[in-house]
């Protein structure tokens, strides 16, 4: 097996000496931007209804994700529409529903890969009140993403975490419970640093999904691109529904031997 993998000709990703700069300066960034939210406490969903018990919390954490990313949405592009912002968000771009990212953010950051760098930013709600409310989260496809870094070895790719609560507030108006949705803890990280303990690979849907074992939990490990790439094909190669000879077939379609 291990022979197989090895005698191929790759096409190997080689990423700017800077990147980790770059993927720390857009983390940075996005959390300056959320604590900033959280403390001048525009963190708050309200949700209308005409039930006179509110929305029902036993169940909240299967609408909450929606909301969520709506309004992780709405707040990066509020800050890019601000002139001379504090922190250089200059372009935000929401992707469509099948996408990998949901949020494309653009911030001024010279390096060698220009004077602009741009975060896909893959948004995962989790609810503070429920232990196993969103705890592995699909991420993304195995192809999709050695694709991704293959074609570009400078992509940043974001997992961030929003961790809410949902209490009821009464309208005194109309005497109805308002639901609110308050987002209250953040973490991001950049996928190609999650170590690999914390990532696992379910071959079930397609060429497999890599997904995060538990997000309230994760360590990082710096490694570049290259260095992904060899550790996803693992898990694909060591999947119990993939063999090396899938793996090949693969490379082959998606160019990433030569």
């Amino acid at each position: 097996m291990q022979d197989i993998y090895s005698s191929q000709t790759f096409k190997i990703p080689t990423e700017a000496a800077d990147y980790p700069n770059a993927s720390e300066y857009v983390i940075s960034r996005i959390e300056a931007i959320l604590q900033e939210a959280i403390d001048s406490r525009q963190n708050r969903i309200i949700i209308n209804t005409n039930l006179r018990r509110g929305i029902p919390m036993e169940n909240v954490n299967k609408i909450a994700g929606p909301f969520v990313e709506a309004w992780a949405g709405e707040l990066f592009e509020h800050i890019a529409d601000t002139p001379n912002n504090g922190w250089d968000l200059i372009h935000v771009e929401s992707c469509r529903r099948l996408d990998m990212a949901d949020v494309i953010l653009q911030f001024r950051h010279s390096s060698s890969m220009g004077e602009m760098v741009s975060a896909n930013v893959d948004v995962k709600a989790t609810a503070e009140d429920f232990n196993n409310s969103g705890k592995s989260p699909n991420i993304t496809s195995f192809e999709r993403i050695r694709n991704a870094y293959i074609e570009d070895p400078d992509y940043i790719f974001i997992i961030l975490s929003l961790k809410h609560t949902v209490y009821g507030e009464r309208d005194n108006r109309t005497g109805l419970f308002n639901g609110v949705m308050e987002i209250v803890r953040y973490s991001a990280y950049d996928l190609k640093y999650i170590s690999e303990n914390d990532i696992s690979y379910n071959p079930a849907l397609g060429t497999g999904q890599l997904q995060i074992k538990d997000i309230h939990y994760v360590s990082t490990t710096h490694r570049n691109t290259w260095e992904f790439c060899q550790m996803i094909d693992r898990m694909y190669i060591s999947s119990s529904k993939h063999t090396v000879e899938d793996w090949l077939e693969l490379a082959k379609k998606n160019e990433w031997v030569k």
